[in-house]
């Protein structure tokens, strides 16, 4: 299996199916075991350098402002800009990347955005550092939906949810380092060496990666017994597959759903280091320390979501939706709770507690995007996934919140926030619904006990 449009799909016998006589057989690794780990390393690495370039900005506002006499409005928008090029090239950057090859554009995106994170730290004015940070958010643009094509291709079907939800927790644990790191970089050394520290990581993992990784290497053996309706899928112009992206109800029901979940994730990680400034009377260096502690717990929500999902889901796979359903209807009630209860530790636990659920249901989404969609794009799809995720969570969440706490308060605006996961329960709820026929229906035959076996969708 390649990474190209053209390249062949990956058998059927990737993944272990059930027989008729008795249980599923031990799963059959498209790689080994051990390389497959060692891409999955130096791809999550790659991951957090690329949440540490863009969240070290945030540890050095200070030094700006006084530095370069900015507006606060000004500093915001170089935050802004990297997430605003994030979502609207996640799209293209994912399909050219599965045209002209998943690992090639990982290494041209790393190696982007962290000359470009160097760059932000020689930049002298407020404009170079603002062209700086344009180039960070292309160069990330793909990495993400790219950077889990790639790992969920080298695993089994049955730990896509644990492998998704890792990946993409990997971003919370990236953002508490790049400004905790940055933070005591620009103590001792100045604002600069943070940037170019974040910088030099970047390129030095991207070294790694292109050294280690190599696409002929991903290539599993079995695809040489692929037949010629297989090869033929497989050939097929790119085109051909993008209707898929969108062709059933529920893969549109797992963008949805995760987004608006996504919403309630975004908030916290925003807004909770000045809930703690103006409720806890916390200054700001212990606010920015509570709230990544519980940035933390989201990542760690996101891990133990796929997780469950599959496991749960081992012998019946709708059971995903469930794991996603569970984690929205938890956040409602624990965040909407929390947000009530007077300051202490009953509310601090409240909040943690729905701080895990929150992203919670990211891994069994992003399985389920995978299995709904063609390997050949299976890069494409998770950048449609991401390009959700942010337009519907990710970005207006902070946003609104804010503006809503300029009418009713931050506390207000916070009680008022976990609603958005009745919409999401909707949207899993919907997916759950149509799933079994849309594999039915995109398969050809209907969906056994364990994991579909399909020959492009579900082998990604």
């Amino acid at each position: 299996m390649e990474f190209h449009t053209t390249a062949q799909s990956p058998a059927p016998a990737v993944a272990a199916t059930p027989s008729a006589s008795g249980p599923a057989s031990e799963p059959v690794w498209p790689v080994g075991r051990g390389y497959a780990w060692t891409v999955f390393a130096l791809s999550f690495g790659l991951l957090l350098s690329d949440y540490m370039s863009r969240q070290v900005l945030n540890a050095v506002f200070p030094m700006l402002k006084s530095e370069w006499l900015l507006s606060d409005g000004a500093l915001g928008s170089l935050s802004s800009i990297v997430a605003l090029a994030v979502g609207v090239l996640t799209f293209p950057m994912s399909l050219m990347a599965d045209r002209w090859g998943r690992v090639r554009s990982l290494l041209l995106a790393a190696t982007l955005w962290s000359i470009a994170t160097i760059g932000c730290a020689i930049s002298a004015n407020y404009g170079q550092m603002f062209v700086a940070r344009l180039f960070v958010g292309i160069g990330e643009a793909a990495y993400g939906s790219v950077g889990i094509a790639v790992v969920l291709s080298i695993f089994p079907i049955a730990l896509r949810a644990t492998l998704s939800g890792a990946f993409i927790a990997g971003g919370a644990f990236g953002a508490v380092l790049g400004v905790s790191i940055g933070g005591a970089v620009a103590d001792a050394a100045g604002w600069r060496w943070a940037f170019a520290v974040m910088g030099i990581l970047g390129l030095v993992l991207a070294a790694v990666y292109g050294v280690v990784v190599k696409e002929r290497k991903l290539v599993p053996a079995a695809d040489l017994g692929d037949t010629p309706e297989d090869a033929a899928e497989a050939s097929a112009p790119l085109r051909a597959h993008l209707p898929r992206l969108f062709s059933s109800v529920s893969v549109i029901s797992a963008y949805v759903g995760s987004g608006l979940q996504l919403f309630i994730a975004a908030t916290l990680l925003s807004w909770l280091p000045s809930y703690f400034n103006r409720y806890y009377h916390l200054t700001t260096a212990k606010s920015g320390s509570a709230a990544g502690v519980y940035a933390l717990v989201i990542g760690v929500g996101m891990i133990l979501g796929g997780v469950a999902s599959d496991r749960i889901s081992a012998g019946v796979p709708i059971r995903k939706w469930a794991v996603a359903v569970g984690c929205s209807i938890g956040s409602l009630v624990l965040l909407t709770v929390a947000f009530q209860l007077p300051n202490g530790p009953a509310q601090l636990i409240t909040l943690g507690l729905g701080a895990l659920l929150s992203a919670g249901s990211a891994g069994p989404a992003a399985a389920m995007v995978a299995n709904l969609t063609p390997a050949n794009v299976a890069a494409t799809a998770f950048g449609t996934l991401t390009l959700a995720n942010s337009l519907l969570g990710l970005a207006p969440g902070p946003a609104l919140t804010g503006v809503l706490a300029d009418h009713v308060g931050l506390l207000g605006a916070l009680r008022v926030m976990p609603l958005v996961a009745i919409a999401a329960t909707a949207a899993f709820l919907v997916g759950r619904h149509w799933y079994e026929r849309d594999l039915l229906r995109i398969g050809g035959h209907p969906a056994p006990a364990a994991e579909p076996e399909l020959p492009a969708e579900s082998t990604s």
